[in-house]
């Protein structure tokens, strides 16, 4: 007998992986507000400094691999840190038609500040770090997974 002939349901709602992790999502990403509201960040902006900071200066092209995000949705982020002073997007000077990525002054001033934002955020999940390492590692299975589905012949 498998796991799933167990599930009397097979379209109850709690036994949703999607629904699951949608949950999970929101609140977690609800926890991140509230931290990162008085640097002036969304979660998605939080997400694409934390790629800059990592790795500046990074083509829109690489920053949105990275992200897994595309360009149409990673564009409206940028715009608006660029606005808030945070990043600048300059012509890349090896190829013309491509436009790197580079933090200024202020923005990598910020990380001093956002180095706070993940011992806060396990602080209030008050969850044990290696359950979130584990986590970690199978939601990175998840996604794996899943963006292998994508590429299976149907």
């Amino acid at each position: 007998m498998s796991d799933i002939d167990d599930i009397t349901d097979p379209l109850a709602l709690e036994n949703q992986v999607c629904f699951a992790l949608a949950v999970a999502s929101r609140s977690v990403i609800a926890l991140y507000r509230p931290v990162l509201e008085p640097m002036g960040l969304t979660h998605p902006q939080y997400l694409v400094m934390l790629a800059l900071w990592e790795r500046a200066p990074l083509s829109i092209k690489e920053l949105s691999r990275l992200l897994q995000l595309e360009p149409a949705t990673l564009s409206p982020l940028l715009k608006r840190l660029e606005a808030a002073g945070l990043l600048e997007r300059r012509r890349a000077s090896d190829d013309e038609r491509s436009l790197a990525v580079v933090l200024t002054d202020r923005g990598r001033e910020l990380r001093r500040q956002a180095e706070k934002v993940p011992a806060t955020i396990v602080e209030r999940l008050g969850m044990d770090l290696e359950e979130l390492r584990s986590l970690h590692q199978a939601l990175t299975r998840v996604i794996s997974a899943a963006n292998g589905a994508h590429l299976a012949p149907r």
